[in-house]
């Protein structure tokens, strides 16, 4: 109930502000408004503010209130588009006052994080990382830990679990390259964006959980990379399905893409988790923007496959500079298409 009011709160500054553009391009200006995850937030803001100095009859507000009541929105039609890391099941798709569609914007990765004594690099598999979020890796001298880091001294020192709390995109992503990876992770847990942590400590957000790692020796977390900048924590290199460990970087992320992109579903709601290829980072995704594929007012509509269409080419480069890896040409190629399918 919180959440929906906040949401209503959120909707009706949304709305005001609107209203309150100066009545001499009032009936030309459109308002754009969406709301999604909070992972990609910095770059829509960026992208939103580059893309106003080229339309100025064109407002775009995103507001970060999260993945799942961002579908909650957009299926029953409120805002114009939504966003996050989960692709639309069919049934979401056709369940609301509009038929969606979904197109990916940049691709992105999640780490783990650790806060050690002395910063040590760190080799993870999909197993032991599962092994550590179900609370059966205690401490950070497990053999199962150092197998994997010959030559790393690692401390005597308890393990302290972070991971988010509610519905989140970053723990879908997560959760899915673990069941692809760990049976037990799979049978008890899950893929799910609301994983039920058997162990550990929750934070809301992920600047919360990236402080709350630096405060703490011996915590490991997750985080999308771009929160991994500040020194004062390390991430982890992870095995990918050739068994060799990667550390995630702009080349490593759109690696997975490209070794997936045959097997990419038309709908573009492809899993990049676990990718084939030496090369690939292992828990590397897109990001998705839903959209109606028809109903909006033919100028509202135009305004936002025009805004859209911009995110996916000049916008590519602006995601680069911000430390989010830009989709591969091609598959930009297949979200415009998608795009452009919207009445």
């Amino acid at each position: 109930m919180a959440s929906a009011r906040r949401a209503r709160r959120f909707w009706q500054v949304a709305v005001c502000l609107g209203m309150l553009a100066s009545p001499l391009v009032a009936q030309e200006a459109i308002s754009l408004v969406g709301s999604g995850s909070n992972l990609a937030g910095s770059l829509y803001a960026a992208w939103t503010s580059e893309f106003a100095k080229t339309h100025p009859n064109v407002q775009v507000r995103y507001l970060p209130l999260g993945t799942s009541q961002s579908v909650h929105e957009i299926k029953a039609g409120t805002g114009d588009f939504g966003g996050g890391e989960i692709p639309l099941a069919e049934s979401q798709k056709h369940s609301g006052k509009y038929t969606l569609v979904q197109f990916p914007t940049v691709l992105v990765a999640i780490v783990p994080i650790y806060n050690l004594p002395g910063k040590p690099e760190l080799r993870f598999s999909g197993d032991v990382l599962a092994q550590i979020f179900l609370g059966n890796i205690k401490n950070w001298k497990d053999e199962r830990i150092a197998k994997l880091n010959p030559g790393v001294a690692l401390p005597e020192l308890p393990i302290t679990v972070v991971h988010l709390s509610g519905v989140k995109g970053s723990s879908y992503i997560l959760s899915d390259f673990l069941s692809k990876t760990s049976t037990e992770w799979k049978n008890k847990i899950g893929r799910t964006s609301a994983p039920a942590w058997p162990v550990g400590e929750e934070v809301a957000r992920s600047e919360g959980l990236v402080n709350k790692v630096s405060a703490t020796s011996g915590a490991v977390g997750y985080v999308e990379l771009t929160y991994t900048k500040r020194k004062d924590i390390g991430y982890a290199s992870v095995e990918n399905a050739a068994g060799q460990f990667v550390r995630a970087t702009n080349a490593t992320i759109i690696a997975a893409c490209a070794a997936s992109e045959k097997s990419m579903p038309s709908d573009l709601g492809a899993s990049l988790t676990n990718a084939p290829g030496k090369e690939s980072y292992p828990i590397a995704s897109f990001t998705w923007i839903y959209v109606p594929s028809s109903g909006l007012p033919a100028a509202r509509s135009h305004a936002l496959r025009d805004f859209w269409t911009w995110a996916l080419t000049d916008g590519q480069e602006i995601a680069g500079n911000l430390g989010y890896a830009e989709l591969p040409s091609s598959v930009a190629a297949k979200a415009r298409e998608v795009l452009n399918s919207v009445q």
